[in-house]
């Protein structure tokens, strides 16, 4: 539902609508099919009773975050795909989000994680790498062991961050999240994150992995999000079947409350 839901936005009004993003497969994936996905967005808008907002954008859910006061993550391996927004430039890119968003900075990231951009992956979503918790702080995930290929795209990324300013002008206070400690699963090298986590009210429901970094993950996520009980769930499945708690997850506001 992540991806192929619409995502819910207010106006200064707190007036609620839903972005209506173009689903298209997350690439046109030879082994994908999304011809009743492509009609949900609009279904979800219908159901919610909110304005519905066209976009000829391919996008999904889960390739942007945002801070709420105009900054956006994204990547290019994802925004500036062929298979998805083909001729499309970043600055076109920009202005989409400025007038779906209300966004007025995007901070580029070149790409996802390795297992990410293999075959039955979105080609580098954004979050199972960085959210922003709150204006300011970004988490991203960090693994630390070299012997996986994550490592060096992990350096690569969190770099971009560094002096880095949001919308604001704020430099981000970077807080890197260490990967779980297992590398591989029966099909190759994972790409288990604890960034991928869904914000409700009052809580923060986290992935878990039966892993040794699991407790401290859920402890920086508490610190994170100051007064909010945060809860693991066991991800294994959901990550063996492509996804995690964040991407099978769409959360829609009250009318009137700010994103």
């Amino acid at each position: 539902m992540r991806d192929i839901g619409p995502t819910f936005v207010t106006n200064a009004a707190g007036e609620l609508a839903a972005v209506d993003w173009v689903f298209n497969g997350w690439g046109a994936q030879d082994w994908a099919a999304w011809d009743k996905d492509a009609l949900i967005g609009s279904a979800v808008a219908e159901w919610a009773g909110v304005p519905r907002i066209a976009t000829a954008l391919v996008n999904e859910g889960g390739a942007i975050h945002v801070d709420g006061e105009g900054t956006v993550l994204a990547t290019e391996s994802v925004q500036l795909d062929p298979g998805r927004n083909p001729g499309t430039t970043k600055e076109e890119i920009e202005a989409e989000f400025a007038r779906t968003l209300g966004a007025t900075k995007v901070h580029w990231l070149p790409r996802g994680l390795a297992r990410d951009s293999q075959e039955f992956g979105t080609r580098g979503h954004v979050d199972i790498v960085a959210t922003i918790p709150s204006p300011g702080t970004v988490l991203i995930h960090s693994q630390q062991n070299p012997e996986h290929p994550d490592y060096a795209i992990c350096q690569e990324l969190i770099s971009t961050f560094r002096g880095a300013t949001d919308a604001k002008g704020r430099e981000f206070n970077v807080i890197e999240v260490p990967a779980p400690t297992v590398l591989r699963d029966a099909e190759g090298f994972v790409d288990y994150s604890y960034i991928n986590h869904l914000v409700i009210n009052g809580g923060v429901v986290a992935c878990t992995f039966d892993d040794p970094h699991d407790e401290a993950a859920l402890a920086v996520l508490a610190a994170a999000y100051p007064g909010r009980k945060v809860v693991g769930v066991d991800a294994r499945e959901l990550y063996a079947r492509g996804g995690g708690i964040h991407c099978i997850t769409q959360q829609e506001p009250v009318a009137g409350d700010r994103p």
